[in-house]
């Protein structure tokens, strides 16, 4: 049976991306299915509607896809007006923010809609394909050393000149997953001295394989999925003590630690920042989730003292052409689990489709949602 897969128009204040770019399309119609896309909807990302394949259908408006579409992918969550136009037995997949305001699953729930969340794909070496997280933390990292290297009131690379050697920035990325090594990685390629830092300690190797430094503050924390466990009170402050002597010769200084769905993990205080030079810039990319900073306040660029902090919001849609295509291409990989010799079927024995579906059979059925929402009900009762 031919399924028909749409995507519409962002609608997030500051959104570029599309969630399914023309290659993508193109894999979709060979499988036999149908493509539906609300008109101009790759526009922003650099994909306009004469590049997507002859035989994609464009709606004449955005109700059409919703109330056509067998399968809606987005980039972000629909809202909820969006939700009412859905078929009641739809599938939606996207980024749709599983642990904010959880009652949009309530919603989708008692419509019949199937729910996918690209957040909640299992972190296992089979899911790496369609690791969303990872993609577009990959751009966020790159991006936020371009951010840096644009605000910073010096040069990142060694120069020498007439008028005499210009001696190399010194650049520290905190965090080394994803986006803290894409961070590394484009810095020592703009020339800086890098130097990484992580409470792993299996990333020492991977830091020193950048050809950046490690910055060994004696505190270690291994924990699940991996991410760093929490830090104890006494391994914090022991953290905060060695990284306070070093911030004072950090001209450029990136924060990357994050984990979904938590608050971002405060590393570095006020007080810290009091400490770093006149002239010296922090991209917090932990802003979203409160920041890893103290004085990081999310979508605002701001001096402390002499320090230029930076809390930039959705850096990979500043990127919106390559961010699309990578994230259309781990749609694409989650979408060929859902294919049976072009028949479209959920197989819930599949411990990646069982592992990131929110709402099924009219149920919110992932745990941390359902605790979530059934924790918001009894509040209110």
């Amino acid at each position: 049976m031919t399924k028909t897969i749409g995507f519409v128009k962002e609608q997030k204040k500051g959104e570029s991306r599309v969630a399914i770019v023309p290659e993508t399309a193109q894999k979709i119609i060979d499988l036999g299915w149908q493509v539906l896309m609300e008109p101009d909807a790759g526009e922003s990302a650099g994909f306009p509607n004469t590049t997507y394949p002859e035989m994609t259908q464009i709606a004449k408006r955005r109700s059409e896809v919703l109330n056509g579409a067998d399968v809606v992918v987005g980039v972000h969550a629909l809202d909820a007006a969006d939700l009412t136009e859905l078929r009641d037995d739809a599938v939606v997949i996207g980024m749709v923010s599983p642990y904010a305001d959880q009652q949009r699953f309530v919603q989708a729930a008692n419509q019949g809609v199937t729910v996918f969340s690209m957040e909640l794909i299992p972190r296992t070496t089979r899911a790496q394909a369609m690791d969303v997280l990872s993609s577009q933390a990959s751009v966020a990292g790159y991006k936020a050393v371009l951010l840096a290297a644009s605000e910073a009131p010096r040069f990142f690379p060694m120069l020498t000149t007439a008028a005499g050697t210009i001696r190399p920035a010194s650049v520290l990325v905190i965090g080394a997953g994803v986006a803290g090594l894409q961070a590394m990685a484009t810095a020592k390629r703009l020339g800086a001295n890098v130097t990484g830092y992580d409470v792993r300690p299996e990333t020492v190797e991977q830091i020193k394989s950048l050809g950046a430094k490690f910055l060994d503050l004696g505190v270690e924390a291994v924990g699940e999925g991996g991410y760093a466990r929490a830090l104890t009170d006494e391994e914090k402050q022991l953290q905060q003590d060695n990284l306070k002597k070093h911030l004072s010769s950090v001209d450029v200084l990136i924060t990357t630690a994050a984990v979904p769905g938590r608050p971002a993990p405060r590393i570095i205080t006020a007080d810290m920042v009091k400490e770093m030079k006149a002239g010296s810039v922090i991209v917090d990319l932990g802003a979203e989730g409160g920041g890893n900073c103290e004085p990081t306040e999310a979508g605002v660029t701001k001096m402390v003292g002499g320090v230029k902090v930076i809390g930039p919001e959705n850096l990979s849609a500043t990127v919106p052409l390559h961010a699309s295509e990578m994230y259309s291409r781990n749609v694409w990989n989650l979408l060929s689990l859902m294919n049976q010799d072009g028949e479209f079927v959920l197989n819930w024995e599949d411990d990646i489709l069982a592992g990131c579906v929110v709402t099924k059979d009219k149920a919110v059925v992932h745990p941390a949602v359902k605790d979530a929402v059934s924790n918001t009900s009894g509040e209110q009762s």
